[in-house]
């Protein structure tokens, strides 16, 4: 994956799931975020759960990382809340409606 997205300048990225067992948590469901092939965004094998010094996306050469797809029981959409906080930490961006980007 790292090598398909090594050239681009900016990256979408699948945002469905903070955690693997947020449907479950939230009594909607009885499968995790990897029974339906999303990658979750934190937690143990997360897209920003660190390997070595830096995360998956956190390490992506990338001018822009954005999340997308983003589920409404994704804590990340709170914009004041500590999971955006992390993400920003990350240096990642979460996609909103009507976002526009000029490459």
């Amino acid at each position: 994956l790292e090598r398909a997205v090594a050239g681009a300048d900016v990256v979408f990225f699948d945002g469905t799931f903070w955690t693997s067992d947020e449907l479950p948590a939230a009594g909607l469901g009885t499968r995790r975020a990897e029974d339906m092939s999303h990658w979750p965004v934190f937690g143990s094998g997360g897209s920003l759960e660190p390997n070595g010094s830096l995360s998956f996306l956190s390490r992506l050469p990338a001018r822009r990382r954005i999340f997308i797809h983003v589920n409404n029981t994704n804590p990340m959409l709170r914009e004041d809340g500590p999971e955006r906080a992390e993400v920003a930490r990350h240096g990642v961006e979460v996609a909103f409606d009507g976002m526009e980007l000029e490459l």
